[in-house]
């Protein structure tokens, strides 16, 4: 009887290459860290910048509280309070210390904390924003595929001109000559404010948003009346935006259009239709969100001279008076959340743009 021996297996282990880290997207999570980093240096030096310059400016809050007519003790009595007698280091520390635990200071215009009046005023512009976006998005992005398309054509100088027009004009002349035209003259549409004065506090407030808070309430005629106010001042800056949202498409739908796989599909005998929303714009998207994105945010902070115009009782107008006034708290909370939009926006564009497009994942 033979016994026979099996052969003895050698099991090598074979080193595993590392992996990096990644989100269920596919986007880097070192990446998502490095940004979250480039976004606090960036709103901390923004603070600091502002700060400083509010503290160099000719305004003196001091006198806004107490008035030009105060005593001398009154004076520094306040100035005391206030902190400005200490070094500027100490009350920017002081400020930051502050900051970290939620409190943004009191407004010297309202007498609230900043937080407070931030959160009463941004839903009216953020509801003014958003219909002038979907207005100029939903306009603009179509009249640049066609300026593109017909490039050099009638409709291309048209569009051309439309954006040279929603570039150069000055936003509160278009503003008073739509108040003229559209509410004096033609009476199309509501004028100043939200609503009308004798509509005004009918709705319970639940979101800020007026059209949100009227629907809950299930008031019909409020709803009509705030639509009414809204849809002018929101389609000024909707052409404005739109301005800006044509050229850029039309230049990114020019770039595709050279392309030699946009020459291969027309030869393959494809629709021009296809052709255009198909492959040309399906390669610009990315780039468009990025577009669309930053046009937002500069009407999320870029609509104080139209809430002046309209008197609309938005974040541009807070901001417009607590400058007047020289309230650094509340001018210094209003640039932090502009600060915050604008990068919170690029930082989600970016995340879509890896989502979107793999080739800009690592």
């Amino acid at each position: 009887m033979t016994t026979q021996t099996q052969p003895t297996q050698t099991h090598t282990t074979q080193k595993q290459p590392t992996q990096t880290r990644t989100w269920h997207s596919g986007i880097p999570a070192g990446r998502i860290g490095k940004r979250l980093v480039q976004v606090a240096v960036t709103l901390f030096g923004l603070l600091l910048l502002t700060f400083f310059i509010g503290r160099v400016m000719p305004v003196d809050p001091v006198l806004a509280i107490v008035g030009p007519d105060a005593d001398h003790s009154t004076y520094q009595q306040v100035y005391h309070q206030l902190g400005f007698d200490k070094p500027l280091w100490t009350q920017f520390g002081i400020y930051l210390s502050g900051l970290a635990h939620g409190d943004l200071g009191n407004a010297l215009l309202t007498g609230k904390p900043v937080t407070q009046d931030i959160l009463r005023v941004f839903p009216a512009t953020m509801e003014l924003a958003t219909l002038a976006i979907i207005l100029g998005a939903g306009v603009g992005i179509p009249l640049g595929v066609l300026a593109a398309a017909k490039r050099n054509s009638i409709a291309d100088y048209v569009v051309r001109i439309i954006s040279l027009a929603g570039y150069s004009t000055p936003i509160f002349w278009v503003g008073m000559m739509g108040l003229l035209v559209f509410y004096a003259w033609l009476g199309w549409v509501g004028g100043a404010g939200r609503v009308d004065f004798s509509l005004d506090g009918q709705v319970t407030r639940h979101s800020g948003f007026m059209l949100i808070d009227a629907l809950i309430a299930g008031n019909g005629e409020v709803f009509r009346n705030a639509l009414n106010h809204l849809i002018l001042p929101a389609s000024l800056l909707g052409f404005h935006s739109l301005a800006y949202i044509s050229r850029m498409t039309r230049s990114f739908m020019l770039a595709q259009l050279s392309q030699e796989f946009i020459i291969t599909a027309r030869v393959k005998g494809l629709s021009e239709w296809d052709v255009l929303w198909n492959h040309a714009f399906r390669n610009i998207l990315v780039q468009l969100l990025t577009v669309v994105a930053l046009a937002y945010g500069s009407l999320l902070e870029g609509a104080v001279l139209i809430e002046t115009v309209f008197s609309w009782p938005g974040f541009g107008s807070y901001l417009t008076s607590s400058l007047m006034l020289g309230d650094m708290n509340a001018v210094m909370g209003c640039v932090l959340v502009v600060g915050m939009i604008f990068v919170v926006l690029n930082l989600l564009s970016d995340l879509l743009y890896q989502v979107f497009d793999p080739r800009t994942k690592v």
